[in-house]
């Protein structure tokens, strides 16, 4: 599919840790210490690379050594930096996952076939991810609990997924003895 995003968003810069430059990361990944396996990372715009020479992982955060970086006010100034790596630079997914930005696009359609929308963006607020889906001809959103319920089918190369509204859900439920 055309029109995905070069850069994947994999965690944020936070706080400055100590004196001697490291900072705390918010690592999106997996395994939050692999953020710095992805070799050298990118800010937002892809203009300014940042290479994490070593993580530690503390009961409280994960805390980054930044190739260059040595000061606490150097440190300071990379707080809200986001950290972005070139899609091409991570594996293929296994079978049954995705990553996320390759979820952004797809045509939702109905169990029946009928296009409902696009996902515009995938949300998690702590409890699970939430698609959101542009309608057609509507211009209105739904958001969506991303469960095997509500999204039973996931077909990245055909460029679609099946959702199944919540109403539908309990509407089935229902009609069962």
């Amino acid at each position: 599919m055309g029109g995905k995003p070069s850069l994947l968003l994999v965690g944020e810069i936070g706080a400055a840790q100590g004196l001697k430059g490291e900072v705390r990361v918010r690592s999106y990944t997996e395994d939050p210490a692999d953020i710095a396996a992805y070799g050298p990372l990118s800010d937002e715009a892809g203009t300014r690379t940042i290479e994490i020479e070593r993580v530690r992982v503390t009961p409280k955060a994960l805390i980054a050594r930044i190739r260059g970086v040595t000061t606490r006010e150097a440190a300071e100034a990379l707080n809200g930096t986001k950290l972005y790596v070139a899609r091409e630079a991570l594996p293929e997914a296994n079978e049954g996952e995705w990553y996320v930005a390759d979820l952004i696009g797809l045509t939702a359609v109905s169990p029946d076939g009928a296009a409902l929308g696009r996902v515009a963006a995938v949300h998690n607020f702590g409890a699970s991810d939430i698609i959101e889906v542009a309608l057609d001809g509507s211009g209105g959103t739904m958001l969506v609990a991303f469960t095997d319920d509500t999204v039973p089918e996931v077909d990245i190369a055909g460029g679609r997924l099946v959702l199944v509204p919540p109403e539908e859900i309990e509407a089935s439920e229902e009609d069962e003895p």
